[in-house]
């Protein structure tokens, strides 16, 4: 089935997007792997071929557009070429709306710029060791001392957590004030008290840096307070439909991916003197696979045409979140075990994205959350 979603110049920009892959990543993203860090200077190389802010205004160094399928176009790619460390979709889809959106003029002039041209890497602090989609669990507080605020508490699980510059941490402001009383304060690099833990060994996107962030009295000044105080549960609600849909484009590319490289598997690998495309049941499961791919493609393209137009709400976005990544792991699996003994070895494309993608049902709100936001839709 035709795809109907991209125009001439978005196809344009994929050729871009493959052309610095090729020159900028793959080459290096074995030592990133081993590293367990991306190099900086991948980073200003994205900011350079214009890869970085896409969303954000031009007079920063943006690309002054708010059209998500280049978005989506270099999800696409970074998943097809297995790259996920170099997280411009964490950087691009889901931080870059809230410095756009709730960030002053005077902290777009301070941090927009370094945001563009890959000088300044960005993460954002949720998770903590006892509250994961819980908000109301999260324990780092702030308190206002005047002209700033003390902050103290830690967070985990947080990606580019040792790489970043600028990190966007969620902290109680109100302690009564329960998930409304959390806040949005941005920490830089260099702030005394600020440390970062280890970086995390994961099974899967090892060249994508994990970390565990420690705040111990951290003077944060009133001016890197991000939207209002006490907002911040409004502030992540609003952007959380973009990430969902990020990650579920992410997701079915991811699959069909894994779908195209196994169908040219069975063609060529021969089991009893024929090749294994011949048996049926080889047929049948890859006629069922492709079948899912392709109506969960119809979807999530519509999710991007509805959030280009503004009409992207938090249900959609969470079935195809879900849909898609769970798709994504179904596909992982049965492409690996297409695959027999060679699926197991991690020079092979699929054993690397079973290991890679299996975060994605669990990131940017689990399957579970997924499934409640769209109940209390339907039942409230």
């Amino acid at each position: 089935m035709k795809r109907q979603l991209f125009a001439p110049e978005h196809d344009a920009f994929r050729e871009t997007v493959r052309a610095f892959l090729a020159r900028e990543v793959l080459p290096h993203y074995a030592q990133w792997e081993k590293d367990g860090i991306v190099s900086r200077e991948a980073w200003r190389a994205a900011g350079k071929q214009g890869l970085l802010g896409l969303a954000v205004p031009e007079e920063f160094g943006g690309g002054g557009t708010s059209d998500f399928r280049y978005a989506t176009v270099l999800a696409e790619e970074f998943t097809r070429a297995g790259a996920p460390g170099l997280a411009l979709g964490l950087h691009n889809d889901v931080i870059g709306p809230y410095l756009t959106g709730l960030a002053t003029d005077e902290q777009k002039r301070r941090w927009l710029p370094g945001f563009c041209d890959g000088s300044l890497i960005t993460a954002i602090a949720m998770t903590e060791p006892g509250a994961g989609s819980d908000l109301q669990g999260i324990r780092t507080h702030a308190e206002d001392r005047g002209d700033h605020w003390l902050l103290n508490g830690s967070k985990t699980f947080i990606s580019n957590g040792i790489i970043a510059d600028l990190v966007i941490v969620v902290a109680k402001t109100t302690p009564e004030g329960g998930a409304r009383g959390l806040s949005l304060l941005v920490v830089e690099r260099g702030a005394e008290g600020f440390e970062r833990g280890r970086n995390l060994d994961k099974i899967g996107q090892k060249a994508q840096d994990t970390a565990e962030l420690f705040f111990h009295d951290v003077r944060v000044p009133k001016e890197n307070l991000l939207g209002e105080r006490d907002g911040a549960f409004g502030h992540l609600m609003t952007n959380l439909a973009q990430e969902r849909l990020s990650i579920a484009v992410s997701a079915i590319a991811a699959a069909e991916h894994l779908l195209e490289i196994t169908t040219e598997y069975v063609k060529e690998r021969e089991a009893f003197g024929r090749p294994l495309a011949t048996k049926q049941h080889i047929r049948f499961e890859i006629a069922e696979m492709a079948t899912e791919c392709a109506v969960t493609r119809t979807f999530v393209d519509r999710c991007v045409e509805d959030h280009c137009d503004g009409g992207l709400d938090a249900v959609h976005a969470s079935m195809a979140k879900w849909w898609a990544t769970e798709l994504q792991k179904r596909v992982a699996d049965r492409c690996l075990q297409l695959h027999g003994g060679y699926g197991y070895m991690s020079e092979y494309p699929v054993a690397r994205a079973f290991t890679d993608g299996r975060i994605q049902t669990i990131y940017g709100g689990t399957t579970e959350i997924m499934k409640e936001i769209i109940g209390r839709s339907l039942l409230s």
